[in-house]
């Protein structure tokens, strides 16, 4: 029986999420995703502790060298609370997976059910919901990288379709409360790609607009910027709640680790996806 992209629930066991893009984005199979991933990672770089990331999600060929620029530099502790967009439509606009484990090419990742359903009882924009994760690419491509640093962790799965800007500071509020809860060591990651389908010199220009609103850390400013612009950036909703609860965490800089387009990749410069990976500490 074909289980791909179910999530099963059998004979009392824990809910179970099985890849959606494997064998798409990335590898199926351990070893080769192994060495995928080896080629986006830089050697001999220093790691540190930081409270958030953003992180593209698009075919490891094309985003793998800035989310790899990102993962090698960063301390990953206990919990990672995942924040992605919703590209499906599937499930509420804000769901969180509470309960569970995520099953990855890697190992299976369980979910920290209870950060993630303090985090869903503290406010009722926050709905605890599996369906929205089903098929959702945002956040799986993200595991690989994590998993490959570090073995054992918990995830809370966050998807978020697009919504105003005190929906955001609403999801910021409820991360907050169910972090203080649950007393968790946690890593906020952010993923998001930049802009999608214009030339390569017309994304960097719009880009630019909406990486400097990061590296002040002013996420009403990124959320207004990408408006304004039409800077077709899928993960804003995300990043605006990264930064918001970043800085109430005691979040002092922002960095810009790598920037990059699929133009450089595969040659057309005129169509092109951009990616940025930077962190927040």
């Amino acid at each position: 029986m074909n289980i791909q992209n179910l999530l099963t629930h059998r004979n009392g066991e824990a809910m179970k999420r099985t890849p959606a893009v494997a064998g798409k984005f990335y590898p199926s199979g351990q070893d080769e995703l192994l060495d995928e991933i080896r080629k986006h990672i830089p050697e001999n770089v220093v790691k540190h502790s930081v409270i958030g990331i953003v992180s593209p999600h698009a075919g490891f060929m094309y985003s793998g060298d800035a989310a790899g620029a990102v993962y090698s530099k960063i301390k990953i502790p206990e919990t990672v609370i995942l924040i992605g967009p919703n590209h499906t439509g599937d499930g509420k606009s804000v769901s969180v997976m509470t309960e569970g484990v995520w099953s990855m090419p890697m190992g299976d990742l369980p979910i920290d059910t209870t950060l993630a359903r303090s985090i869903a009882d503290a406010s009722p924009l926050v709905h605890a919901d599996s369906q929205a994760h089903r098929y959702e690419h945002s956040l799986e491509t993200q595991l690989p990288f994590l998993q490959y640093f570090r073995k054992e962790f918990k995830i809370v799965p966050i998807c978020m379709m697009r919504t105003r800007f005190r929906d955001c500071r609403e999801v910021s509020r409820a991360i907050l409360t169910g972090i203080k809860k649950s007393r968790r060591s946690v890593l906020l990651v952010a993923s998001s790609d930049m802009t999608h389908y214009e030339s390569h010199d017309r994304a960097t220009e719009k880009d630019k607009k909406a990486i400097d609103q990061i590296l002040k850390r002013d996420a009403e400013g990124l959320y207004k910027t990408v408006e304004k612009n039409h800077i077709s950036m899928c993960g804003v909703n995300p990043v605006t709640v990264m930064l918001l609860c970043a800085n109430e965490m005691g979040a002092r800089r922002s960095r810009l680790v790598k920037y990059t387009t699929s133009g450089e990749i595969n040659g057309d410069l005129n169509r092109v996806v951009a990616y940025a990976g930077m962190i927040v500490d």
